[in-house]
């Protein structure tokens, strides 16, 4: 039987011994990233344009999950535009990119507004344009047909089903129960924020209830809830990041929970276990950000080149662990080997590098300890 075939469909309940571990990291790893987030962008503009970087990220990510690649820069423009951020070289934007990024703003931003049929239909139908693929010619905005909705593998005639979705004859009231209890249960006081967000996840998805895109918009009603958990619009991760580091595994535990009973326990472990890896990842580059604003207040820019700052700021960015010798320096500041040599001799007279120990060719130049 499938979960939604279960008697107590959609009672579900949990293991909370093994969950409230999970959550109570979840809820400090979400204040530390906040607190950091705030301490690494002290203005408008910077808060923005963390916002604009997550925003993107939870768009390209969620779309590689399904195997769609999509064009970085023109999203990022059409999310830009949207958010009055400015570029300094904007990429052409197109309907289609435009859609995406009104989409998951009305996600983000509108936390209050209801969620209704036409709300959830509307995303999809800018998800599926008019004319969006010869191929695939899904009707944006409508329901799926009468065909059975299974996902199969394996030989046409010997094929393995890992999922089927209620009938269409029963769907428009699972639906109806879903929406009604999307919007009642942000009042329960008697359920977590979080653990609502893994339901929502996990509720929509079983439901599958159009033709293509339930994947993206369950991940997109994923974000309406956390950022409802939150009672913030703007945030600085972005979960479908880890969960395509992960895709696997994710359709793995969702396979293994559709098969099961009401009992929900290994799903929200794995949901909780990957946010908490997607705030620990947000950290870590938020620690990054906050390491090169420390070093640059800490030091007189003034004796720097335009090619010295911009080398110093990819070895902050991590990208020269090992350290940098000279012909990476060239490569990097597109200078000659003199100039290299020249630059790199002055950058550890005036202590912004330091030498390592091997000298000769192999002489590789590291930021002072603590940098």
């Amino acid at each position: 039987m499938w979960i939604w075939q279960q008697a107590d469909w959609p009672k579900f309940h949990w293991n909370a011994s093994r969950v409230d571990a999970l959550l109570r990291q979840v809820y400090f790893n979400q204040g530390q990233l906040l607190g950091k987030q705030m301490l690494s962008h002290d203005d408008s503009q910077l808060t923005s344009a963390a916002a604009l970087d997550t925003l993107l990220a939870n768009i390209i990510h969620s779309s590689a999950i399904e195997g769609e690649k999509l064009n970085a820069a023109s999203v990022r423009s059409s999310l830009a535009k949207k958010l009055g951020v400015s570029e300094d070289k904007p990429y052409p934007t197109t309907v289609q990119t435009d859609g995406l990024a009104d989409i998951m703003l009305d996600a983000l931003k509108n936390l209050d507004t209801e969620l209704t049929l036409e709300r959830i239909l509307g995303w999809h139908k800018q998800l599926f344009l008019q004319g969006y693929t010869l191929f695939n010619p899904v009707i944006g905005g409508a329901l799926r047909g009468d065909t059975p909705m299974q996902v199969v593998s394996g030989r046409i005639d010997k094929p393995t089903v890992h999922f089927e979705a209620p009938s269409r004859a029963t769907l428009d009231a699972e639906l109806s129960q879903f929406i009604e209890w999307f919007n009642a249960s942000r009042q329960d006081l008697g359920l977590d924020p979080l653990i609502r967000a893994a339901i929502t996840h996990l509720w929509f998805v079983t439901l599958h209830p159009l033709d293509d895109g339930n994947g993206r918009i369950t991940r997109l009603l994923t974000d309406l809830a956390l950022a409802q958990a939150e009672k913030r619009s703007i945030r600085f991760y972005a979960m479908s990041v880890s969960i395509l580091a992960r895709r696997q595994a994710y359709y793995d535990i969702l396979e293994s929970t559709q098969r099961g009973d009401v009992d929900i326990t290994p799903w929200l472990v794995w949901f909780f276990e990957i946010l908490n890896d997607c705030l620990l990842n947000a950290m870590a580059d938020v620690n990054k950000t906050l390491r090169k604003t420390q070093y640059w207040q800490n030091v007189d820019q003034s004796l720097l080149s335009q090619d010295q700052a911009k080398v110093l700021n990819r070895m902050l960015d991590g990208d020269f662990e090992l350290g940098m010798n000279s012909s990476q320096y060239q490569k990097v500041a597109k200078v000659s080997r003199a100039t290299a040599t020249r630059h790199l001799a002055q950058m550890v007279e005036q202590g912004f590098l330091v030498k390592a120990d091997a000298g000769g060719r192999s002489t590789r130049y590291l930021l002072p300890s603590g940098q």
